[in-house]
């Protein structure tokens, strides 16, 4: 969920940068406009990614949390009772992944949606038959010359009554509707022009992808902005085209106006494809066209790098940057068992480098809180009988940093033998015997692992966005068994440690040989849970 909200963050960032760049260059022509918001999506895409790569760029925000006087913080202690979390209540917190689970609703609604789409074209375009000659053939090849468009473009009749589009990038087509073969020779040439104009500007390719983008961030309504605009945008930038080829201004709107109501669609039904005559952009479009101050010239290369080193500027710090909390912020989490149980009346100490101590101690839920502490590097303390100590070096730095997990390892047992027996007398002495044969070791052949189980990472860890190192002890046993396996650090989550134990138990070996014999072994194992930005 962290990853998700700090995605939708970024691209944000991004979406909101081209909007306003957009709406800067309101006097521009619509092919400029175009291309800003095209390259924004584009940003507002790849914005995550580059936050892996580049250089972490720590930004102070404000704290949610109120300071707390710097003084000795008590909680009340309660009995030394065992509390378990229970899967579906106890302790445990509540269930967040709500949020990620309708976000993974949406994301199948709209990709299913696009899909369907494309499957529905595809199935128009196999039934659709190829136009090879007639003026329709010949508009094309001519228009297609005059664009300078080296790619073949297949033209097709439908039997669909209302279609009107280009489709496809590498091998474009443009799909014409059922009734296309009767119309004017000078009707042809305006739609030729214009959807040829969608070829050579890669608008279907640029379209697919938004929509492809929109589908992961359906949730953002500037996504949703910026979508319309950049199909606006690109039926008024070929528009522009189609005027740039000497096709008077009213002859254009009266066929624009033929073509739209020829070629109205139903509103249910949704092509991957850019309609020529779109209900919802007509009226804006004709005023557009019969405009003659506006801007109808095409973006050049200067202005195209220059919109490029403006959403770079935007785009590096905002992939860079990294949001931490101040401090003074209090220091809280919770207790627990190797089990995973959290244990209550466990007590706390921290310590700093200028040995202040605070005090606390944890309540029957396993919750503990220090007061306000800065970033720096602290000794965090815990005891309680019948547990080994805990005394650990911890560095406060990011805003995660002042919640933790602390697990404490059940004491060490230790047990005294002493065997008596009575001393032997001289008559019941034994025999004299030679010297014992002296035993040559050093003959030892290492284990060699036969079957091998990878830890899982546990998904409310993922959810939460933690990670940890788990280093562990485990004995090889002689026959090949992991016979014990023991957790050496207590700055771990349990559910981490579990996942790793779990693991590493049923892991198999061939027997460890001492000079021919069996013997146990102790190894080290050391299980990183890594998150990747």
């Amino acid at each position: 969920m962290i990853l998700l909200l700090d995605a939708a963050v970024r691209s944000s960032v991004m979406l909101a940068a081209g909007l306003g760049l957009h709406a800067a260059l309101s006097r521009r022509s619509a092919a400029q406009r175009h291309r800003v918001l095209a390259m924004s999506i584009l940003a507002a895409a790849a914005v995550v990614p580059l936050s892996v790569g580049l250089p972490r760029w720590d930004v102070t925000v404000p704290s949610v949390r109120q300071p707390v006087e710097p003084v000795v913080a008590r909680v009340q202690p309660f009995d030394v009772t065992r509390v378990t979390r229970e899967p579906d209540g106890g302790s445990r917190a509540p269930d967040a992944r709500w949020p990620l689970w309708i976000w993974a609703g949406g994301v199948v609604v709209s990709g299913a949606r696009l899909m369907t789409g494309v499957v529905r074209l595809t199935r128009i375009v196999r039934r659709a038959q190829r136009v090879d000659s007639g003026p329709w053939h010949a508009a094309t090849a001519a228009v297609a010359g005059a664009y300078g468009i080296r790619r073949r473009v297949i033209v097709l009749q439908t039997d669909v009554p209302h279609l009107l589009a280009t489709w496809g990038a590498l091998r474009p087509r443009v799909l014409l509707p059922s009734r296309a073969g009767g119309w004017p020779a000078d009707r042809i040439h305006a739609v030729a022009c214009h959807e040829l104009a969608h070829v050579k500007r890669q608008d279907w390719l640029v379209q697919l992808g938004a929509h492809a983008l929109l589908a992961l961030l359906w949730f953002n309504p500037l996504m949703w902005l910026a979508c319309r605009r950049l199909r606006r945008d690109s039926e008024q930038a070929c528009d522009d085209a189609v005027l740039e080829r000497g096709v008077p201004a009213r002859d254009y709107a009266a066929h624009l106006l033929e073509l739209a109501r020829q070629c109205r669609r139903p509103a249910s039904v949704y092509l991957p494809a850019t309609p020529m005559a779109h209900p919802s952009t007509l009226e804006r479009r004709i005023a557009a066209m019969l405009n003659p101050r506006l801007d109808r010239s095409a973006p050049s290369r200067g202005a195209a790098a220059l919109t490029a080193v403006l959403l770079l500027a935007v785009a590096v710090p905002t992939a860079a940057f990294r949001a931490v909390q101040p401090g003074p912020t209090p220091l809280s989490g919770s207790v627990y068992d190797s089990t995973g149980g959290v244990l209550p009346g466990v007590q706390l100490t921290l310590e700093d480098s200028e040995h202040t101590k605070w005090q606390a101690t944890s309540d029957r839920t396993g919750r503990f809180e220090f007061p306000a502490v800065a970033r720096g590097t602290y000794v965090l303390g815990a005891a309680l009988q019948g547990f080994r100590a805990l005394r650990h070096e911890v560095e406060l730095r990011d805003g995660r940093d002042w919640s933790r997990a602390v697990t404490l390892q059940v004491g060490d047992v230790q047990e005294s033998i002493i065997v008596r027996e009575s001393r032997l007398t001289a008559a019941k002495a034994l025999p004299p015997r030679g010297p014992d044969p002296i035993r040559v070791g050093g003959n030892i052949r290492a284990p060699r692992k036969t079957f091998d189980v990878r830890p899982v990472y546990p998904v409310s860890m993922r959810e939460a966005g933690l990670e940890g190192i788990v280093p562990i002890d485990a004995v090889i046993g002689r026959d090949g068994t992991v016979a014990s396996v023991r957790v050496l650090t207590a700055q771990v989550h349990p559910d981490l440690a579990m996942a790793a134990v779990d693991a590493v138990r049923r892991w198999r070996f061939t027997p460890t040989l001492l000079n021919g014999t069996p013997v146990d072994v102790v190894m080290t194992v050391t299980v990183r849970f890594n998150l990747g930005d």
